[in-house]
């Protein structure tokens, strides 16, 4: 049996820059506040917990104390509490974020109502679709945007950072075949992530040539998921696992070549110990 790992794997720029911030605000501060998880992966947040950093659903939990917004961003309503509050702040938000909310926020501006090709429950989207105003929705169909009723005259769409190009094309694509004739005007900003769209690339490639996908990252991160169904797209069976101790032997019956990629914020201890067991398995049915 070979084990191969993705050419990609791992945090990514946001994520690691987001750390480090943490890293450094909890040793100068003694400890910190986060509204949210920094990053979707259990074992960074326990982490920052050893290091002082507690999480917080709303500021009225912050005591006063440094406030860090996560990775994922915040509203403009949340910068605002935060300043009439006077807390201490530590923004992490993810540059790509930062970008993708900017630009929802111009398309309001001049007068477009946004679409987030996206899911309108993940806090990242949350966050743009606070900067993108009155109107804006965060959909995965485009005939979502139909059952509202009358379409907008001017409509900007955008995505998650963390969908794949494909899947946005198609949706582009299918919502204007849809609603093309009732607009006057159309605008389509591209606030897809490359790192994210990179480690996509790395494990498709990667699951072309194996018979199991093992990808490695938080049940609740949207860019490990993803990865996931890239896989799967690749017409090879894919496991999605947070961490070492989920890896089931009998996945590995009948499978000669084993594939592992991982979400952008996922630690590279957890992808190593998730390849050592592996080969452990894999030396056991020699």
């Amino acid at each position: 049996m070979q084990i191969e790992k993705a050419s990609l794997t791992g945090f990514c720029f946001g994520v690691r820059r987001a750390l480090n911030m943490m890293e450094k605000a909890a040793a100068e501060k003694g400890g910190i506040a986060s509204l949210g998880d920094l990053v979707h992966n259990r074992q960074v947040v326990d982490y920052l917990e050893s290091l002082g950093v507690r999480v917080i659903c709303n500021l009225e939990e912050s005591q006063g104390g440094a406030v860090a917004i996560p990775s994922h961003g915040a509203g403009p309503e949340v910068f605002q509490e935060i300043e009439a509050r006077k807390l201490p702040l530590v923004d992490a938000t993810c540059p790509i974020v930062s970008k993708a909310q900017r630009k929802a926020r111009d398309l309001r501006q001049a007068g477009f109502q946004v679409v987030i090709f996206g899911d309108p429950d993940h806090p990242e989207v949350r966050a743009v679709l606070a900067w993108a105003g009155e109107g804006a929705l965060a959909i995965t169909e485009p005939e979502a945007l139909l059952a509202r009723g009358k379409i907008p005259r001017r409509l900007g769409i955008m995505a998650q950072t963390t969908q794949t190009p494909k899947a946005f094309s198609l949706f582009v694509a299918k919502l204007s075949e849809l609603a093309l004739a009732q607009m006057t005007e159309l605008r389509v900003v591209n606030t897809l992530c490359p790192s994210v769209h990179l480690r996509q690339q790395a494990a498709q490639e990667l699951a072309r040539r194996v018979d199991l996908m093992i990808v490695v990252g938080g049940h609740h991160s949207a860019n490990t998921r993803r990865l996931a169904e890239v896989c799967r797209e690749a017409g090879c069976e894919a496991r999605h696992i947070e961490t070492v101790a989920e890896v089931d032997a009998a996945w590995l019956h009948g499978k000669e070549r084993i594939g592992v990629a991982a979400g952008t914020s996922t630690p590279d201890q957890a992808v190593e110990a998730v390849m050592a067991r592996l080969q452990e398995l894999a030396g056991q049915s020699r």
